[in-house]
């Protein structure tokens, strides 16, 4: 192999974990064993009621590795062949769920633990950029209880974060 990538430059591997919450894509990234895997699960098995009080399921995009491609000035993620659908569960190893093949990225999420997370960051200040197109970025910490009710309010707000 000549090092160089296979992959083509508008398509780019990165790791993380990505759900829908209902239309809009979530992309979880954080180092390894901070919770990506953990968040997306609880997401999935707790539907919630984001701020406008209706319920939002989610369904796993991809799990530790997620593809990411710019669709008409969005970008749009995926799971390499090999993974879609398999997500794993710390002490259960890997487990098949339902899933959606693709989904329009909307918002990126960021663990961090409690003492590195601003308590009341200027809206906006914080992006996710990737092959040119930049979105929401919050920062959760993932252990928190309430978790998966911010991931549901930062969607419901992501368009005036």
């Amino acid at each position: 192999m000549t090092g160089k990538s296979r992959r083509s430059p508008s398509l780019k591997a990165r790791h993380g974990t990505c759900i829908a919450i209902g239309d809009v894509g979530v992309l979880i990234l954080g180092p390894p064993g901070s919770g990506k895997s953990d968040l997306a699960l609880r997401l999935i098995d707790q539907p919630g009621l984001g701020l406008d009080r209706r319920v939002k399921k989610a369904r796993l995009v991809a799990d530790d590795q997620v593809l990411l491609r710019p669709v008409n000035g969005k970008l749009v993620a995926s799971a390499p062949g090999a993974i879609a659908g398999k997500l794993e569960i710390r002490g259960l190893g890997i487990v098949t769920v339902p899933h959606r093949k693709q989904v329009t990225l909307g918002l990126a999420v960021e663990l961090a633990p409690k003492g590195g997370i601003e308590r009341m960051p200027e809206r906006g200040a914080n992006r996710f950029s990737a092959l040119g197109i930049s979105l929401p970025l919050v920062v959760i910490d993932a252990a928190s209880a309430s978790a998966p009710a911010r991931v549901r309010a930062a969607v419901a707000r992501r368009t005036s974060i």
